[in-house]
């Protein structure tokens, strides 16, 4: 997972580049991901663990979106650490880990964020990690998972021309069903998004998007769970 040290400065660049055909740039997606968050949490005084937090910008945006809450940012990339620092963030504290042991007391958290993650994960490791971050939770508490749906014709070219996806296996929103049934979590619902490209003369139809996230083509699909 360190492999992900050599992107750590241009990774934005890279994905900006790789992006290009759709017409949004990088940060587009994390301002997506907080304004589908904000459909379920509200800004009041929370711990929150931000699991795979890469170069930062997500914990940044959490502070524009909910500055109350309290985050804890860990990455197994050392080099996106230390860049993620320099985000205007106060309300998180980045660290590394080494992507198996989640470096916090059991029930530490009221929800968790997982963000495009688990594709990069052996799949060997999927059970225990996601086990972890259950442990780190406390009961009641919910778990926030992001990841590229593999039905998308426009994602399988993107992460199959992503300088930084070579080893990247894409999920099906089935296979985080099984592991939740495996280490005690209980799903709430799926939600597929970003059906459309930014394209000028589709951009107009971008807040139809939301009626059919039950549809399971969008470009990435949005899971909630919660801890039994």
């Amino acid at each position: 997972m360190s492999e992900f040290d050599q992107y750590a400065k241009d990774y934005r660049q890279l994905h900006n580049e790789n992006l290009k055909f759709t017409g949004f740039d990088s940060l587009h997606f994390v301002d997506v991901k907080m304004k589908w968050l904000a459909t379920q949490e509200t800004n009041k005084p929370m711990r929150w663990l931000d699991l795979g937090c890469g170069d930062g910008y997500t914990a940044e945006y959490m502070f524009r979106y909910f500055p109350q809450w309290q985050i804890e940012a860990i990455e197994v990339s050392q080099e996106s650490i230390d860049v993620a620092k320099l985000k205007h963030a106060p309300n998180t504290n980045f660290q590394w880990f080494d992507g198996k042991h989640v470096p916090f007391e059991d029930n530490s958290f009221d929800a968790i964020f997982i963000a495009c993650i688990f594709h990069h994960v052996p799949l060997n490791e999927h059970d225990s990690l996601m086990a972890e971050a259950m442990r780190v939770l406390k009961k009641g508490g919910r778990l926030y998972l992001f990841e590229h749906n593999p039905y998308n014709p426009g994602t399988q070219y993107l992460v199959k021309t992503c300088a930084f996806d070579g080893n990247a296996h894409l999920l099906t929103a089935s296979h985080f069903a099984k592991i939740f049934k495996r280490v005690g979590l209980s799903q709430n619902f799926t939600k597929y998004i970003v059906f459309l490209p930014s394209w000028k003369w589709l951009r107009a139809l971008h807040p139809l998007e939301k009626f059919f996230s039950w549809l399971p083509l969008g470009g990435q699909y949005f899971i909630k769970a919660t801890k039994k």
